[in-house]
């Protein structure tokens, strides 16, 4: 443990003194919404959503007022965990197998896991679904969360399709039938694991990642939904930074649903904030709360431009609140450029924990700005990339921020390839903080300065390991994780397009672990005329004709030898060849295989 400066001091300097007392380990909490954007707050001035307990909060914390993240969820998680921009740890993308994260990462669960803390997650991971990336895989020792990068996407299990109440959620690996609204099950778990934890003498790490306000919108708190229905919410995007305007139409229906599920986030931190009054637990509890990137929609982000997908202020600006009364004084505010990498290194230096020599840290702590001692001179260039497709690309959807200048490169999210030729902008943020004024044709040089500065970042995580943007591959035959069920968020599309819509086709890139019999299940959400299915995997082939309205087909004995693999599945009929919705691997047993 760190002894206290003034105490070690004192130590020093008189004869006799007794020895300085180590102050208690800290429990550390982690909330992170996904979708929230930045203006869905009352104390960020927003005038409709009621969040009086996320205000409380903010009252009550330490802030950061500079803070960033990834426009999108997954590369956001992956730097939040590991404490590494994210284009190190092959979590790229958002699905189609480019969300998986490098099992080789050392992540925050790991680390304080080995030093002590208990260490529990409660809602969203979305760094693969599959053994050895899953959560309970990468030093969360309590588990309890969804599939994929959400629930109602093609990961969900069967008989838990697009149900945030009563969800079939996973914990430990296990699947489970759950009773209740999502987000209030998460925050009910992670409560009671906490107090568990607290009776056993152990500090704890609770990540709790609830995926609210995240669509689909039709499951959503009934109570507050009919609440905010019943107001008038024609104007509640309103007001925007002047020049960008937003869109003349605004879905009232589809607004009172998300501001539903943000004041049941809110209800949900007023209830954790009490219980750990009422456990006495407050004093030596760092509670940290931010959201993962810009709003899901064009609405108030306190005159931000831009939402989620957006290199703009509005999709990558985040709150970073920091609850901690035994040690960081209320009120205090740091406007030091701060970033999701950051986390890590801090919550570290806040639990005395001092990570493995070895370990290459992208982020530093914000705890001393935190606690009000001022920000070091020196400014990093801080940037952050992201778009769709198999692999970055130089100069496609970034933006670095250096001091006051923010140079940024808006080509889209959406888009897989670069423009012929991307507009550089410049903005000065400490005179324009809503991003009205490009000033690159009056500043060539700082252009050039930061561009350089870029290349040398995106050389820089790109080189990070061997084969640096290809996703890792999913385990079968392991004993740690068996059945695996491969979904299409984890697949790797066939043909350049298609994504995991029901047209799609793909296939996974799989490790057998050990040579023996597997059955694999291929499953459809509907067939809706005979057909021929194939499987193929590891020089096997096998085929069958299908009837019309089979919702599955299983191929038993399928003898693999160990080592890497490629396994798809694929249907045809009449011109259409299609992919399955799931394919499940169950190892039967050991059999000598001679490798191919």
């Amino acid at each position: 443990m760190r002894i206290p400066v003034l105490a070690n001091l004192l130590a020093l300097a008189c004869v006799g003194a007794p020895p300085a007392v180590e102050a208690p380990q800290p429990n550390v909490i982690l909330i992170m919404t996904d979708d929230q954007g930045y203006g869905d707050f009352g104390v960020l001035g927003n005038p409709t959503i009621r969040t009086p307990h996320l205000d409380a909060l903010a009252a009550q914390s330490a802030w950061l007022t500079t803070f960033y993240v990834s426009p999108v969820c997954a590369p956001t998680r992956a730097s939040l965990m590991t404490g590494r921009y994210n284009y190190r740890t092959r979590a790229i993308d958002t699905y189609i197998g480019r969300a998986m994260m490098e099992p080789e990462e050392v992540t925050i669960a790991e680390l304080l896991g080995e030093a002590g803390w208990a260490t529990g997650i409660f809602g969203k991971w979305h760094l693969g679904d599959c053994y050895p990336m899953r959560a309970v895989d990468q030093g969360f020792e309590r588990s309890l969360v969804h599939r994929g990068g959400g629930i109602g996407q093609p990961s969900d299990p069967p008989e838990g399709e697009r149900k945030y109440t009563d969800a079939v959620l996973f914990e430990d690996g296990r699947e489970v039938q759950t009773e209740g609204y999502c987000t209030d099950v998460y925050f009910d778990a992670a409560m009671e694991w906490l107090e568990g934890a607290h009776e056993a003498g152990r500090p704890f790490f609770a990540y709790i990642a609830p995926n609210a306000p995240h669509g689909p919108f039709h499951d959503v708190p009934e109570e507050l939904y009919r609440e905010y229905l019943a107001e008038d919410l024609s104007n509640a995007a309103a007001p925007h930074a002047a020049g960008h305007p937003l869109p003349e139409h605004n879905d009232e229906d589809r607004r009172a649903r998300i501001f539903a599920m943000i004041t049941n986030i809110d209800q949900n931190v007023g209830r954790l904030c009490a219980r750990l009054d009422e456990l006495d637990l407050a004093e030596d509890t760092l509670v940290l709360f931010l959201v993962d990137n810009g709003p899901n929609e064009r609405r108030y982000t306190a005159n931000l431009r831009g939402n989620k997908g957006s290199v703009y202020e509005g999709g990558v600006r985040s709150p970073l609140f920091a609850r901690w009364p035994g040690r960081l004084e209320a009120g205090n505010r740091s406007d030091r450029i701060s970033a999701h990498i950051d986390v890590l290194p801090t919550i570290l230096e806040a639990c005395s924990v001092t990570p493995p020599e070895d370990l290459h840290l992208d982020g530093r702590s914000f705890l001393p700005c935190l606690e009000g001692m001022p920000a070091p001179e020196a400014e990093r260039a801080l940037v952050i990339q992201a778009h769709r497709g198999d692999a970055p690309v130089l100069y496609h959807h970034f933006f670095l921020r250096q001091g006051r200048w923010k140079l940024v490169a808006a080509t889209g999210f959406g888009r897989e390839t670069l423009p012929a030729q991307p507009r550089l902008e410049l903005f000065d943020l400490e005179a324009d903080p809503f991003e009205l004024h490009d000033l690159a044709p009056e500043h060539p040089g700082v252009v050039e300065r930061l561009s350089l500065a870029y290349e040398r970042w995106f050389e820089d995580v790109g080189s990070t390991r061997e084969d640096n943007y290809a996703p890792p591959p999913i385990h079968i035959g392991n004993a740690r994780a068996d059945p695996v069920v491969l979904t299409r968020q984890d697949w790797r599309r066939i043909g350049g397009g298609g994504g995991w819509g029901k047209d799609a086709l793909g296939n996974w890139e799989v490790l057998v672990a050990r040579p023996g019999r597997f059955t694999v299940e291929a499953r459809f959400n509907e067939t809706a005329e005979a057909g021929t299915i194939e499987l193929s995997v590891a020089g096997e082939t096998r085929r069958a004709a299908l009837a019309r309205g089979a919702r599955s087909w299983t191929v038993e004995d399928l003898v693999l030898p160990a080592g890497p693999a490629r396994l798809a599945v694929s249907l045809s009929y009449n011109d259409r060849t299609v992919g399955p919705h799931q394919v499940v691997v169950h190892f039967e047993a050991d059999e000598p295989v001679s490798p191919r």
